[in-house]
């Protein structure tokens, strides 16, 4: 709303205000960067050490949070990771080289297009893609139809992230196609999301956010995030008041993605009850991402905790959450 100043005294004493409360605010944020900064080096120790783990899930986990925070310097550790035992491992740090446009990785993600699993190999197409060859993306799109399903599934999640809505019918397909599993067909629900199809949101979102079912209607809120609408966001917020506390901390962490801090309460009165933090419970863990995108002093004060936790998959959430908001 836009207020009538009827004198030069009160503009002066308008124009003295703002000034104040944007100095006073300007010091808040910077003090608040400051006690965040301090806990970066810790955080970085932490997600290299991920990077190094003996565990699959964790080295998995900290490829992704390395491409969240845009840590370029682990790219020599992600890219020792495209040759990994693990297929999923190196399912992850193959995408990630695309996702971190790592240019001087093009010989590796050449090698990896001959990699003994297909998941692979269409990870190293998809990031030959977005390292703009774009003949390889025929490779992510025949995977579409592939019987396996863990295939299907990534080559969904896949097209999503490569934007391109000339995807759109295909994913269609393989979401309306009986022989796709489950989660083939929420990749594909997600991927049609994320491209901007808003039809999505009464045909296929709205069903999951009102689905009995918890895991239902937490993958109706990442689903609606994806599509990122106004009218997407405000379905988010109903989800703020669900009965069980992780789709409340979806809710909260989806749109705090979306810089949307209206779920801020709900994370902050999840640790007023002073949840053990040792634990990686899917609550504990939805509560320390929301941390990152938040932002805020209240909840940040949690930080210190989460890095000192018994469970390495928090002390990951929260290295994630303090790198996410310097990066």
């Amino acid at each position: 709303m836009i207020k009538q100043l009827f004198s030069i005294v009160l503009i002066a004493l308008f124009v003295a205000g703002c000034a104040e409360v944007q100095t006073t605010g300007s010091a808040a944020s910077a003090e608040k960067t400051a006690r965040t900064q301090s806990l970066k080096p810790r955080a970085k120790i932490i997600l290299e050490n991920g990077l190094k783990s003996g565990n699959a899930r964790l080295r998995s986990l900290s490829i992704k949070i390395a491409v969240d925070t845009r840590q370029k310097e682990m790219l020599p550790h992600i890219t020792r990771l495209t040759t990994d035992p693990i297929v999923p491992v190196r399912f992850s740090a193959t995408v990630a080289l695309g996702d971190m446009r790592c240019f001087s990785c093009e010989k590796i993600l050449h090698q990896s297009l001959n990699d003994p699993d297909v998941n692979v190999r269409i990870a190293a197409a998809y990031s030959l893609v977005k390292l703009n060859q774009p003949q390889f993306v025929e490779q992510v799109r025949a995977a579409a139809k592939n019987p396996d399903q863990t295939i299907r599934a990534n080559a969904a999640l896949l097209m999503g992230k490569l934007g391109n809505p000339d995807n759109i019918p295909l994913l269609y397909t393989m979401m309306n196609d009986s022989g796709s599993g489950f989660e083939a067909r929420i990749n594909a629900v997600s991927a049609i999301a994320r491209l901007g199809d808003e039809q999505m949101y009464r045909s296929k979102l709205w069903a999951l956010l009102i689905s009995k079912f918890a895991d239902d209607r937490v993958d109706g809120i990442q689903g609606m995030g994806s599509l990122n609408t106004a009218e997407s966001r405000n379905a988010i917020v109903t989800m703020l008041q669900d009965d069980i506390i992780e789709v409340r901390l979806a809710a909260a962490e989806q749109l705090a993605r979306l810089n949307d801090k209206r779920g801020e309460e709900q994370v902050y009165n999840y640790f007023k009850t002073q949840p053990n933090l040792n634990t990686a419970g899917m609550a504990n863990e939805m509560a320390v991402r929301a941390i990152g995108p938040l932002n805020s002093s209240r909840l940040n004060s949690q930080l210190l905790k989460a890095l000192s936790s018994q469970s390495p998959y928090i002390q990951l959430l929260a290295a994630r959450s303090v790198l996410l908001q310097l990066k």
